[in-house]
């Protein structure tokens, strides 16, 4: 796969094929047909019986695969030509800013890091299928797949620009707004960013009774003092911010077929992955996107005995400063970089260590809205208040006051803490 080398003069991603259909769970086989049907009229001509398999891995979607079964094709030959089919859960357009979403996912197809775009829908769009294997929470555990991970997230974060996600061209010139706080006068936050995504979250809470004001007011002022402490960390070769995935859980990594191994070490096969569904990709500080990434190592069951140790994050890191660095510095010709690696893999592990308990929050938050709006199965509530929790953990570590107490270490910090 490429580098990004430079903003591709591409057309808006607006002006991608738009069919006119609603998808429908109700009847999500006949809306899956009446869309592949609408995308290639060949497909209801030709000879073979079109395929659903449903996905279920996400929480906030529903994923469909369509494949047409032509006689004497093998199933790689089946799955080159297999679509995918993403209707958007009811109500998500207020946590999901789907024109970014488009634009992220037209930059990484145009440069060979997302499956092609093929058609927009009423609610949902049409992309190609990647063949390979989606990833379990254990998986993403495993040394050979944790430290592909890290390379494809730092070439994400070295290369990819911040400006394919943000409102502005010239982010200098973005207007200052709340958590885009300038520094020596300077605008150094793009807009939006991981704390105004975060905020416009907060203020799409219900807030009509006092018990809901008081926990918006509450969430509101941990925000503020969670972006005036942590919005400006400094991030490597100067990239505050980075073209962050910010969802990375194990159902958004796809391994890829052994036939694409791009390493081998010793008798250990390194395998190449690929990231998916870029709904919440925005400028983000890298070291939220490690954390948020390691947050996921639990599943949705929140399992805190398998966060990352210390040794397994410091292994990880290294894989990917030095993929960061890989990609940085080809996008830089120009530019002459003092590099020291191992101070560049402390820097980022102290980062992240600060950054862990702020997913929690960041999810949590998500997840108290998806409880008023979401027909998905799921229990939102208990998961609101799980990852909510993890923040909690975070902070009375962080001030001091569960040692105080003397209180017992949290599950997660007590796992997070070990070798």
């Amino acid at each position: 796969m490429s580098s990004y080398t430079g903003r591709p003069p591409i057309d808006s991603p607006l002006t991608l094929r738009h069919i006119a259909y609603h998808f429908t769970n109700e009847d999500a086989d006949k809306s899956a047909l009446d869309l592949v049907h609408a995308l290639d009229a060949e497909w209801k001509d030709a000879e073979g019986p079109v395929v659903f398999v449903r996905f279920t891995e996400g929480i906030t979607n529903t994923l469909t695969k369509a494949t047409k079964k032509r006689p004497g094709r093998t199933q790689s030959e089946t799955d080159d030509e297999a679509i995918l089919i993403r209707a958007y859960g009811k109500g998500t357009d207020v946590l999901i800013d789907r024109e970014r979403e488009l634009r992220a996912h037209n930059l990484l197809a145009n440069i060979g890091l997302a499956p092609p775009l093929l058609a927009r829908f009423d609610n949902g769009l049409m992309y190609r299928f990647i063949r390979g294997d989606v990833c379990t929470p254990e998986d993403l555990r495993r040394p050979e797949i944790y430290r592909s991970v890290a390379k494809r997230l730092g070439q994400w974060h070295g290369c990819l620009p911040i400006s394919a996600l943000s409102t502005t061209p010239n982010l200098d010139d973005a207007v200052q707004t709340k958590h885009c706080a300038p520094r020596d006068g300077k605008q150094t936050r793009p807009a939006p960013n991981t704390w105004t995504v975060t905020q416009q979250w907060i203020d799409a809470l219900p807030n009509s009774s006092d018990k809901e004001r008081q926990r918006n007011q509450m969430l509101n002022d941990e925000l503020a003092w969670l972006s005036a402490k942590l919005g400006d960390t400094p991030g490597l070769d100067g990239r505050d911010y980075v073209f962050g995935h910010c969802d990375l859980l194990s159902g958004n990594v796809i391994v890829q077929p052994p036939s694409r191994t791009e390493l081998v070490n010793g008798d250990r096969q390194e395998k190449s992955v690929s990231f998916i569904d870029y709904e919440y990709a925005t400028p983000s500080p890298a070291a939220f996107d490690i954390a948020n990434h390691f947050s996921e190592w639990v599943g949705f069951e929140c399992d805190h005995t398998a966060v990352p140790t210390i040794s397994q994050r410091i292994d990880f890191l290294k894989s990917y400063v030095g993929s960061f660095r890989c990609h940085s510095i080809s996008d830089n010709d120009n530019v002459a970089i003092e590099i020291d690696f191992h101070n560049d893999v402390a820097q980022m592990h102290q980062q992240v260590d600060l950054f862990r308990g702020v997913p929690g929050f960041y999810w949590g938050i998500w997840a108290l809205i998806q409880a008023t709006i979401s027909q998905i199965d799921f229990d939102y509530a208990s998961y609101a208040e799980l990852r909510l929790g993890e923040y909690w953990a975070w902070k009375e570590e962080m001030d001091g006051s569960r040692e105080r107490e003397g209180r017992q270490m949290h599950v997660r910090e007590k796992r997070w803490a070990e070798e």
